[in-house]
C-alpha cells in the first residue's frame, strides 16, 4: 500500500508524531540534563523506590489472583445482566481516582461503613491509610481490568474441547489441568505485567492514603521534591529512576501479552459441562457477588453520601468545576488534533515510527513531563501561569495511546476499502478527509474524545505540580476539602465530577455513534 499512490498525504501525521516525541524525549532530555552528576540516591529515596516496587508487587498478584475466579465464574454462567456487569467492570478505567478514592474511605475508612460494623461488635475499626490503603484502591482499579483480560481469553478457547472433555468423561481437575491451565499460563503473567505497571505510576492513590514517608512512592516523591523541597536535581534524578522502571514493565507487558495461540475451533456457542454441580454454581455466585459488590458499594456511598449537598456545593467548587470541564474539552481537541493525522498516516502503510512515537506516553510519567516543562518554562516564563494549558496537553498525550488503539484498525479499513475509488474520482486531500473517512470514523473518533476528556475530567497529575491557591480543578479541589477535613462537601464535589465525567463520556461517544447509524 506504501509504494502506490494514495489519497492521503502521511505528512501531518508524521509532523503530529514528532511534536509528540519531541514533547515527551525533549522534557525527558531536559530532566536528565538537570539531575546533579554523581548525586545518588538518598535514604529515603530508596525506602521510596522499595515501596514503589512492594506496593506494585502485591497490587498486581492480588488483583490477578482474585481475578481469575471471577473471570472463570462469568465465563461458565449466563445469567441476566451478564452483559451489564462485563461492561461495568470497563467503567473503574474512567472513573476519576479522587471519587474511587474517596468512595473507598466511605467504605472502609475509620468512619466507614465496615468499621461501623466492626465497633458494634466490639472491634477496632480499620486502617486504611499505609501499605493496606495503596493495595486496596490499587486492587479497586485494576481487579476489573485483570478479569476483562483473563475472561476475554477464557472466551476464546474453543467449544470443542469442553465438548471433547464431556465425551472422555473428565472430571473438574482434570479440565482445569488440560483446558483452562494453559489459558492461564498464557493471559495470567502479561495480565500482572499490566497492572504492575499502572501501579508503578500511580499518584493519586499514593498522595492521599500513602501515610507518610513510610508508604512514599517513586511520584510521590518527586512531587515532594519539586513542590515542597524545590530541589530540581533531586526530583530530575527519580524522574530517571521512574522512567527506567515504568519503561521495562510496559516492555515486560508487551513481550507476556503476546502469548500463544489456544486452537481453533468453528466458533459455537461455548457450553460448559462442569459447571452443574451445586458446589460450582454457589462458588461461582458467590464470586460475582462478591466482585460487584466491591465495585458498586463505594459509588453507591458516594452518591448517597453527596447527593444532600449537591445543590450547595461552595463556590471554589463551581469554579474548579469550569475549569476542569474547559480543561478537558482542551485537551479532546488536541488530542483529536494528534490522533487522527496519525492514525490516517498510519493507515496509508507509513506508520511505523508514528505508532511508536503514540506509545511512548505508555513510558513516561505524567509527572516527569511535568517535571520537564517546569524546567523548560521556567527560563522564559512563570511555569505556574501555564498551568491549565500544560495540564490539557500533557492529559492529550497521555490519552494518545488508547485513541490509537481506538482509531487506527477503522482508519486503515477505510483507506483500503475506498482510496482506489478515491483517485479515481480525483477525490484527495481534504475532500477525501471529509467526505469519505471521517464520516466513516465518526462513531471511533466519539469513543477516543469521550474517553479523552472522561481521562482528563478526572485527573490529578500535572495540575497538582503547577497549581498555585487560586486556581484548581476539581479532582485537586476535591483533596482540598478532603485535606480540610470537609468531608461532606468533598463527598458531593466527588458525586459532581462523578456525573460529569460519565455525563462526558456518554454524550461524545453516544452521539457519534446515533449520527453514525443514521
Amino acid at each position: 500500500m506504501a509504494d502506490r499512490a494514495q489519497p492521503l498525504s502521511a505528512w501531518p501525521g508524521r509532523t503530529a508524531a514528532i511534536g509528540v516525541a519531541v514533547l515527551i524525549l525533549g522534557t525527558l532530555c531536559a530532566v536528565a540534563l538537570r539531575a546533579e552528576a554523581g548525586r545518588g540516591l538518598g535514604p529515603s529515596d530508596w525506602a521510596a523506590l522499595r515501596f514503589t516496587v512492594l506496593q506494585a508487587t502485591i497490587s498486581a498478584v492480588l488483583s490477578v489472583a482474585l481475578a481469575v475466579p471471577v473471570a472463570r465464574a462469568l465465563a461458565r454462567r449466563r445469567f441476566p445482566g451478564r452483559r451489564i456487569l462485563i461492561a461495568l467492570l470497563g467503567a473503574p478505567f474512567i472513573l476519576p481516582v479522587i471519587v474511587a478514592i474517596l468512595g473507598l474511605l466511605q467504605i472502609f475508612g475509620r468512619s466507614g461503613w465496615v468499621s461501623q460494623v466492626f465497633l458494634s461488635l466490639g472491634l477496632p475499626p480499620l486502617q486504611i491509610y499505609g501499605l493496606h490503603g495503596v493495595v486496596l484502591a490499587h486492587v479497586f482499579f485494576n481487579l476489573p481490568l485483570a478479569t476483562r483480560l483473563i475472561l476475554q481469553s477464557w472466551q476464546e478457547i474453543p467449544a470443542e474441547q469442553f465438548r471433547l472433555a464431556a465425551q472422555l468423561n473428565l472430571g473438574a481437575s482434570a479440565m482445569f489441568r488440560l483446558i483452562e491451565w494453559p489459558v492461564l499460563r498464557h493471559s495470567c503473567p502479561g495480565a500482572l505485567a499490566v497492572v504492575f505497571a499502572i501501579c508503578l505510576t500511580s499518584f493519586a492513590v499514593a498522595l492521599t492514603l500513602g501515610g507518610g514517608p513510610r508508604a512514599t512512592t517513586i511520584e510521590l516523591a518527586i512531587f515532594q521534591a519539586f513542590r515542597f523541597d524545590y530541589d530540581l536535581g533531586r526530583a530530575a534524578l527519580l524522574s530517571g529512576v521512574q522512567l527506567i522502571l515504568t519503561a521495562g514493565a510496559a516492555l515486560l507487558a508487551l513481550r507476556l501479552s503476546r502469548g500463544g495461540g489456544i486452537g481453533t475451533g468453528l466458533d459455537r456457542s461455548l457450553k460448559r459441562w462442569d459447571s452443574h454441580h451445586i458446589s460450582a454454581k454457589l462458588a461461582d455466585v458467590a464470586w460475582i457477588m462478591l466482585a460487584a459488590l466491591f465495585l458498586l458499594m463505594p459509588l453507591s456511598a458516594i452518591t448517597l453520601s453527596g447527593v444532600a449537598g449537591l445543590l450547595s456545593l461552595p463556590d471554589a467548587v463551581l469554579s474548579a468545576t469550569l475549569i476542569s470541564m474547559a480543561v478537558a474539552l482542551a485537551s479532546t481537541a488536541i488530542l483529536l488534533a494528534l490522533a487522527l493525522p496519525m492514525a490516517a498516516a498510519v493507515a496509508l502503510g507509513r506508520g511505523a515510527m508514528i505508532e511508536m512515537s503514540g506509545i511512548l506516553g505508555l513510558a513516561a510519567s505524567p509527572l516527569v513531563i511535568g517535571t520537564g516543562l517546569f524546567i523548560v518554562l521556567r527560563p522564559v516564563a512563570d511555569p505556574f501561569a501555564w498551568a491549565l494549558p500544560v495540564t490539557a496537553l500533557v492529559n492529550a498525550v497521555m490519552a494518545l495511546p488508547f485513541a490509537l488503539r481506538i482509531l487506527v484498525p477503522q482508519a486503515r479499513a477505510v483507506v483500503t476499502r475506498y482510496s482506489r475509488l478515491s483517485l479515481s474520482l480525483d477525490m484527495t486531500g481534504w475532500q477525501f478527509t471529509t467526505i469519505v473517512l471521517l464520516p466513516r470514523m465518526r462513531a471511533q473518533i466519539s469513543f477516543a474524545a469521550g474517553l479523552a476528556a472522561a481521562l482528563s475530567m478526572g485527573d490529578l497529575g500535572v495540575i497538582a505540580l503547577f497549581a498555585d491557591p487560586d486556581i484548581a480543578t476539581l479532582p485537586l479541589q476535591i483533596y482540598r476539602l478532603m485535606g480540610a477535613y470537609r468531608m461532606q462537601d468533598a463527598a458531593a464535589a466527588a458525586l459532581l465530577l462523578l456525573i460529569l465525567s460519565m455525563g462526558l463520556f456518554w454524550l461524545l461517544d453516544r452521539g457519534g455513534r446515533h449520527h453514525a447509524e443514521t
